[in-house]
């Protein structure tokens, strides 16, 4: 099995800003597609965030955004590499600390959920880069060292854009550093169809109706691909797999790098004390608390052992729940949430205890059998809670039909065309290296977490390079292809992202219904005129 994965995040702040800039921009512009992430301060009612209507799901959102601000942004430029065997892509994160200049809502659940998974509000306040949101105000956007303008340079990158379940994150990605979003959602998605003509892509949305993983929240979905891709490597033949390359940092560089461990998947030991709400969607209201594992290696190994024993228990299960007529089983309003956005959004605390209730149940049903009033054993109802209303997306009739991914097919022909000097002069002085273990005995500081924005965002971006190498290669006979390089990507998760609850994905295009708002017309005049 393939050693563990050592990721260097390049931590960007205000101090070193200005020095960190060049190095990014040459990132961004020499890469072949570009994945995100955002830590957030909140994101309000939940209820309103998950309505069935699409449009008012978009106002709450706008809300959120326009109230709210973004605590750290991840970036993770990944550029194919020429005359490589296999898919090999050279990878820079950097993890930037932000301050939002205006006023903004900051959440209770937020905080407590950020300061447990290490993030330093003490270093954001004290370091972290400034900003306004909304329509550019006094300076211009294209001018100057500061987020708006990197965020100007991603635009004229033209670069594929990759996010998880990132309908919200594009949101505030638009408002905090683009414009005011518009009132209505086909406005809204006519601007971002223009904003990034290479596409968007959301893993969340590939990983559920492309690899039909059993699971799909990030965690979950990078360490699955991992994973397979690893056994891809170590089966020999010719089976294609993915490999990531990253520079190994020199001089006072390496002092910005967190090196992040990947573990290789561990055995799971004959263990079985999973917990299922944490199985099915990455999040368990008890957290920590919880009595069962949370222990995604152990999670996804289970799973594979238990693949086809599972599908028969759902589909029993959804049989059953249709005769009685009953919803079925966690249907509650957080199974349908972005799951990494749960700890972000307003809980009432009646609906908390509710769940909390709920969990006890669901706890006592999973550690043992259910006893009736003579003592005796009753059936356990609750068992997996994988059902096809688990806030996938996924309809029932397609639950049944998820599968591993396909047998990798036919190499790719299409490479990226690169700015070779450019290039050159940003690695100048840093050597490049394959085994990312080599560079650990000079490194820092090694943090096993996982959860960081930086470090998100590759986790992201490997999901989709995975994807791209496992799904695309088995469709030989197609044709779509990214215009400035050639690279053929996924066009049928092309501008569409995902949905929580819903069947089907929000496509990102101009409708001959709708026009571009007033602002983004503005915007895009200035980011070109000026590259011109």
């Amino acid at each position: 099995m393939a050693s563990s994965l050592v990721v260097p995040v390049i931590d960007v702040q205000n101090d070193n800003f200005k020095e960190l800039w060049p190095a990014m921009v040459v990132a961004i512009k020499t890469s072949s597609f570009i994945a995100l992430d955002t830590e957030l301060s909140g994101l309000g009612n939940r209820k309103a965030l998950l309505a069935e209507s699409i449009e008012d799901r978009y106002k709450a959102i706008c809300h959120a955004a326009r109230s709210r601000s973004i605590l750290s942004l991840g970036i993770a430029c990944f550029k194919k590499q020429d005359l490589k065997v296999a898919d090999t892509y050279l990878v820079q994160v950097y993890n930037l600390t932000l301050l939002c200049s205006e006023e903004y809502i900051i959440e209770p659940q937020s905080v407590q959920f950020l300061v447990q998974h290490g993030f330093d509000f003490n270093k954001q306040y004290a370091h972290g880069i400034s900003y306004c949101k909304g329509n550019n105000k006094g300076g211009s956007d294209n001018q100057g060292v500061h987020i708006r303008a990197l965020f100007t340079e991603l635009l004229r990158a033209r670069k594929p854009l990759v996010l998880h379940n990132g309908l919200i994150d594009i949101a505030f990605l638009y408002q905090c550093f683009y414009a005011h979003l518009p009132e209505r959602l086909a406005t809204f998605t006519a601007d971002l169809s223009e904003m990034f003509p290479a596409g968007v892509y959301d893993t969340k949305y590939v990983t559920e109706f492309e690899l039909r993983l059993s699971a799909s929240y990030l965690e979950y979905a990078f360490k699955k691909c991992k994973l397979d891709n690893s056994r891809s490597l170590t089966s020999g033949g010719t089976a294609h797999h993915v490999h990531v390359e990253f520079c190994k940092y020199a001089g006072p560089m390496s002092s910005y790098v967190d090196f992040r461990v990947c573990p290789v998947v561990a055995s799971s030991e004959g263990q079985t004390d999973i917990c299922e709400r944490f199985s099915a969607f990455g999040w368990c209201p008890n957290g920590s608390q919880c009595p069962l594992s949370h222990d995604t290696d152990l999670i996804i190994l289970q799973d594979e052992s238990n693949k086809d024993d599972k599908r028969k228990k759902r589909k029993r299960r959804r049989e059953k729940k249709r005769g009685k007529g009953e919803e079925a089983e966690g249907s509650s309003i957080l199974d349908c949430a972005p799951e990494n956005k749960i700890p972000h959004m307003e809980v009432d605390q009646d609906e908390r205890a509710d769940e909390q209730q709920k969990m006890t149940v669901d706890l006592a049903s999973q550690s043992g059998p259910v006893m009736d009033s003579d003592g005796n054993a009753q059936q356990n109802e609750v068992g997996d809670m994988k059902t096809a209303h688990e806030g996938n997306g996924v309809s029932e009739d397609n639950t049944g039909a998820r599968h591993s991914v396909r047998n990798a097919g036919e190499e790719t022909n299409g490479k990226m065309n690169t700015d070779k000097s450019e290039e050159n002069k940003f690695f100048e002085g840093k050597e490049k290296f394959s085994d990312p273990s080599a560079g650990l005995d000079a490194q820092k500081k090694a943090d096993a977490g996982t959860h960081r924005a930086g470090f998100d965002a590759f986790m992201t971006g490997y999901i989709f390079a995975y994807s791209c190498t496992f799904v695309q290669k088995d469709r030989v006979g197609a044709e779509e292809k990214n215009e400035e390089d050639g690279q053929l990507w996924l066009p049928s998760c092309l501008n569409k992202v995902y949905l929580s609850g819903k069947a089907a994905p929000l496509n990102v295009v101009k409708s001959t219904f709708s026009k571009s708002s007033k602002a983004h017309t503005q915007k895009m005049e200035m980011v070109w005129e000026s590259k011109m």
